[in-house]
């Protein structure tokens, strides 16, 4: 359903989508990444400033972004972002882990997440790209069946999504609604313990 418990010490998470209005907690997860881990995310090194502009610019992109959340921050972030100025046939498909939540699935079931979200606004072509060396993310993407290739230092990864059915899309719209209702829950625990 829509929320799938992790466990990572003490701490437990679950996968939501994340809401125009949060552009702030994906901003936050990208700055806490490491070094190599925003290497890996962005395929060369980056700067803050980059990252706090990328992560502004979050909802202009009409990006689709779902978050693993644990102890209110957001420690893994995948993205669907369309390739054109709407949804066509293609999108591309990014997502990041921090280094201490690594390891456990988080990653995968954000992507199949992406997948999803992808099928159920008609894309065709799902791209996703990264360095050659990024062997995690490629994995990944093969548990998603996607065709791999290399090119020039990077692989590219295509998934071809099955076409949208009333489960997909009603398996979509519930997460959205309990996903809102944790997201609002969340707001007004920070609004209360703020006063």
């Amino acid at each position: 359903m829509s929320e799938v418990l992790f466990s990572q010490g003490a701490d437990e998470g679950t996968v939501r989508k994340l809401w125009p209005t949060e552009t702030d907690k994906f901003r936050d997860h990208l700055l806490r990444l490491d070094k190599e881990s925003r290497r890996m995310r962005f395929a060369h090194s980056v700067s803050d400033s980059f990252i706090e502009d990328y992560a502004s610019r979050m909802a202009e992109f009409g990006s689709v972004v779902y978050g693993y959340i644990a102890e209110g921050r957001v420690r893994a972030a995948a993205e669907l972002r369309r390739l054109g100025d709407a949804w066509g046939e293609e999108a591309e498909a990014a997502f990041s882990v921090e280094t201490v939540y690594q390891d456990q699935g988080i990653g995968s079931d954000l992507m199949g997440r992406i997948v999803r979200a992808a099928r159920n606004r008609g894309i065709r072509r799902l791209y996703m790209s990264c360095l050659a060396e990024n062997s995690k993310m490629q994995a990944i993407a093969r548990k998603h069946e996607a065709d791999l290739r290399f090119e020039y230092g990077e692989v590219i990864g295509e998934i071809m999504p099955d076409t949208p059915n009333y489960f997909s899309i009603m398996a979509e719209a519930a997460e959205d609604r309990v996903g809102f209702m944790i997201a609002v829950l969340e707001l007004q625990s920070r609004m209360v313990r703020a006063a």
